[in-house]
């Protein structure tokens, strides 16, 4: 699965490098923020994290494994998810301050970096540090996947605690060379202690170096997933991460102000806080607008209902109980913002998943081989507009269902059946509904038809 993307990786680089500048007619300027990002989400939702597993990025990392030490721990002083967080916020605003979806040439840089990223962090530092630590894509994947009907789980718990060997995490070694020669976890999720989806890039090292096939991908609730409070191998317990939990309101926050980055308010917006700083600077502009609605909103919203939850519950209300619940119901608005997630780029990919007909053919015919004929620049949409926009509704209210239905759970573990618990919710349910609101809003607003070659 690897290969064939690495190949693919290949020519949208090749293309972006030498081929046609007007991005919908360019490899690099449709696949990477078409098809690709339609099919990962669908893939999320249907089979879990099916992208990291064919990640084309893991071939040059275990390249540098061979070739460089990779010998390092990762530094103290970048701990965790905090690196990536910034990384994502960095990256949704040069998507759209660079306008990385028109440049080919950007979006093959984009890739490159990608490759060489991978090859020298991993070369360097333990383990799947580039995955872990840094990966922005992965980081989307972990977060997503939490929703998502499948994980990597242990089959029968038996086996495990009767297993001496733990080749799931230890490898597997030549018992007369010593050498390795099957890896196990590299991200240091032990199978018998491992809780969910978070981290784990369904490498599947994990099902090869078991010995007693008890590792397999299996069907499960994920609504487990985002309720445990369990010290989970490799993670610790989602409620004491406090950069998983911006991790999590970085990803919801940043479904809904991704799409507003591709409809009209925002060029208002944009005007209006240009005028507002005498500046003409829309790099400066839209650094503000994502910093603010990804990451100064949600603190606020968040801590104000944490806050309201306790006050209802009739609990105390210091910032350390402020924070901690904040963390215990934040993993609660995955389902949410993943429905926003799926209906942006469902949108996307439904309204220009044909694109790849006329692509192909135009980029073969740049080769030099006209076998498919002249480019059928016409094709685009797979589904009527009228049902794209019913699907998107349905995704979104059945986002917001499974949220509701998180944050009751949660409720339920923290306080029991209790008057309590019917009151905590009530701030978290406001806040889901309010998410909800917007995206229904921002969807059924005209949006930027990005990647689609419009008939002349």
């Amino acid at each position: 699965m690897q290969i064939p993307l690495l190949i693919l990786a290949g020519l949208v680089m090749l293309d972006g490098f030498i081929g046609p500048s007007l991005a919908p007619k360019n490899l690099a300027g449709v696949l990477p923020w078409v098809h690709w990002r339609g099919l990962v989400v669908l893939a999320l939702l249907l089979v879990g994290n099916l992208f990291c597993m064919a990640c084309p990025f893991m071939l040059p990392r275990r390249l540098a494994k061979k070739m460089l030490p990779g010998d390092r721990a990762w530094p103290r002083w970048l701990p965790g998810k905090w690196l990536a967080v910034a990384l994502l916020l960095a990256f949704f605003w040069l998507y759209e301050a660079f306008d990385l979806w028109s440049s080919p040439w950007l979006t093959a840089w984009v890739v490159v970096a990608y490759f060489a990223s991978a090859f020298v962090i991993d070369g360097f530092f333990k383990g799947a540090a580039f995955c872990k630590h840094v990966c922005p894509i992965g980081q989307f994947n972990f977060v997503n996947s939490m929703a998502s009907p499948v994980e990597v789980a242990v089959r029968n718990p038996t086996t495990c605690l009767e297993c001496t060997t733990k080749d799931c995490i230890a490898g597997q070694f030549d018992p007369d060379s010593g050498r390795l020669t099957q890896a196990g976890c590299e991200l240091w999720l032990f199978q018998q202690r491992k809780v969910g989806n978070m981290d784990c890039t369904f490498c599947l090292d994990c099902i090869r170096a078991c010995p007693y096939d008890n590792v397999g991908v299996l069907y499960r609730n994920p609504i487990a997933d985002m309720t445990a409070t369990d010290n989970r191998s490799g993670i610790g317990r989602l409620s004491e991460r406090l950069d998983i939990t911006f991790l999590i309101l970085v990803m919801v926050f940043g479904s809904v102000v991704n799409a507003f980055g591709m409809v009209s308010p925002v060029y208002r917006l944009q005007r209006w806080l240009g005028g507002l700083l005498n500046t003409s600077s829309e790099a400066l502009v839209l650094a503000i607008i994502f910093g603010t609605g990804i990451l100064i909103i949600p603190t606020i919203l968040t801590g104000v209902a944490a806050w309201a939850s306790l006050q209802l519950a009739r609990q105390g209300t210091s910032r350390q109980e402020i924070v901690a619940t904040a963390q215990r119901y934040v993993p609660a608005l995955v389902p949410l913002g993943f429905g926003m997630w799926l209906a942006h780029y469902g949108y996307h990919f439904f309204t220009g998943a044909l694109t790849i007909v006329p692509l192909t053919q135009s980029f073969l015919a740049d080769l030099g081989i006209g076998l498919l004929g002249e480019p059928r620049w016409d094709l685009a949409a797979i589904l009527p507009m009228r049902i794209i926009d019913w699907v998107e509704v349905a995704i979104l209210g059945l986002g917001f269902y499974a949220s509701v239905a998180v944050i009751r759970s949660i409720a339920r573990e923290v306080y029991g059946k209790t008057n309590a618990a019917r009151s905590a919710v009530i701030p978290w349910i406001i806040l889901a509904a309010l998410l909800l609101g917007a995206s229904i809003l921002l969807m059924s607003l005209p949006m930027d038809m990005r990647g689609v070659a419009l008939p002349s």
